[in-house]
């Protein structure tokens, strides 16, 4: 078993020990909500809490279980109604799987039965096969862990919009990550020249079926921001134009503040700004610029003057809290710049972390592009030409899923996404 995170090899007791770790983490993501919003939808685009607490273990049971290992599962009714989420074009479109809802206390004995289960498969199961589809690189059995982590940071976009008094304030999950100090500002942009990207993982180490095929694509030269376009930079822009302001923020009584995960604080004119593509992209119009594509993004993230490719920005050291605004270490964003180790070759700034970053490209398969055995529908529902790439991570991204072929997408006008961008020319 092979996984980036994993230079050494992924044994069992690895697979065992991390998906106590994610369950763990689960745990204290669903203590921040108030009891009484259990049943409610922060986002009316999203299923209520509920469906999450009971789609985490349905669908490592669903996975592992029942598909790759062909086992019967725990409740049938409950590994139906908590199979997937929904990804609505619009509240109108957004339907709810059902009109009753397990309680609480049942969706959560389903998942210590169901933590039991998965821990007997990892540990005594059958789960690396190349002569199963789903069970090939181990596939359904990394994949079930990967899935609960980008379950973690899509609660987080929930749970940042219940209102304040609807939460329990905590400090950050992971807060023994090594502190940060902001570099100085220097030039504004870097001038990348042409050269080759590689886009895609390498064939023997776990990865989500749109990361594959690798192959390298030819670059043209190209201008980018050295950091983020900042708070501050979007204000001027929403001054000068009349544009509306972004969804993390909030003016009263002609102040303007930042909608923090537990409270308001003043705008933070140096932290990056989250908006949609769709705004991201009416600023750089009116900057001049442009939106980079995933393959510049590639190219100014993992390239380097040489003409080598790196595994990360910073170099091929496997990610740490030095690097960038990850792996829960913050709620929120911190200002641009703030974690200079973790610059690319090239100078350029926050490539991981700090928030997802907007590209211009179309989320597709790439040429050779093969559905996952054990999650066939993952990718594939999303190549409708509705959503766009992004790349990099965000302060509620777990650190597993920091890599160079890693791709996130949404919609170009959902507001909730911690995302950010670059302006290039």
């Amino acid at each position: 078993m092979k996984h980036l995170s994993f230079p050494r090899g992924l044994t069992r007791q690895d697979l065992i020990d991390w998906y106590h770790a994610g369950r763990a983490r689960s745990r204290e993501v669903f203590a921040i909500p108030a009891r009484e919003m259990y049943f409610e939808r922060p986002i009316l685009l999203r299923n209520p809490i509920v469906f999450y607490e009971g789609h985490l273990p349905a669908f490592a049971v669903n996975t592992l279980i029942k598909l790759a290992l062909r086992k019967p599962g725990i409740n049938d009714d409950y590994e139906v109604l908590f199979a997937r989420g929904i990804d609505p074009d619009s509240v109108d479109a957004a339907k709810s799987p059902t009109d009753v809802w397990p309680s609480r206390d049942a969706v959560r004995e389903y998942g210590v039965v169901a933590d039991a289960m998965i821990e007997d498969a990892l540990r005594d199961a059958t789960i690396e096969d190349e002569n199963v589809p789903a069970l090939r690189k181990a596939e359904a059995a990394i994949g079930i862990l990967e899935h609960e982590q980008m379950h973690q940071e899509t609660l987080m976009y929930m749970f940042h919009e219940l209102p304040y008094e609807k939460k329990v304030p905590r400090a950050p999950l992971n807060s023994s990550a090594p502190a940060s100090t902001a570099a100085p500002r220097d030039s504004d942009s870097v001038k990348i020249p042409a050269g080759r990207a590689t886009l895609g993982g390498a064939s023997d180490e776990f990865g989500w079926d749109n990361e594959f095929p690798a192959h390298v694509v030819d670059v043209d030269a190209f201008e980018i921001d050295r950091y983020n376009v900042t708070n501050g930079e979007y204000m001027r822009f929403v001054v000068e134009t009349g544009a509306p302001a972004p969804h993390f923020w909030l003016q009263r009584d002609g102040e303007w503040y930042w909608r923090g995960m537990f409270g308001l604080t003043p705008l933070p004119l140096e932290a990056p700004v989250y908006v949609t593509y769709d705004e991201a992209n009416a600023y750089a119009k009116w900057r001049g610029g442009r939106i980079p594509s995933e393959a510049e993004y590639h190219r100014a993230a993992f390239g380097s003057p040489d003409g080598n490719e790196r595994q990360f920005p910073w170099g091929d050291e496997p990610p740490d809290g030095s690097r960038g605004n990850f792996d829960f270490t913050n709620w929120d964003p911190v200002p641009v710049g703030s974690y200079p180790s973790g610059a690319s070759a090239f100078g350029v700034h926050d490539l991981v972390g700090n928030g997802w970053e907007w590209t211009s490209t179309i989320f597709d398969g790439f040429e050779g592009f093969e559905p996952m055995a054990s999650y066939p529908v993952y990718s594939n529902d999303f190549f409708d030409g509705q959503h766009y790439v992004m790349k990099g991570a965000s302060p509620a991204t777990s650190k597993e899923l920091v890599r160079r072929s890693f791709r996130n997408w949404f919609r170009p006008n959902y507001p909730y996404v911690y995302a950010t961008f670059r302006c290039a020319s």
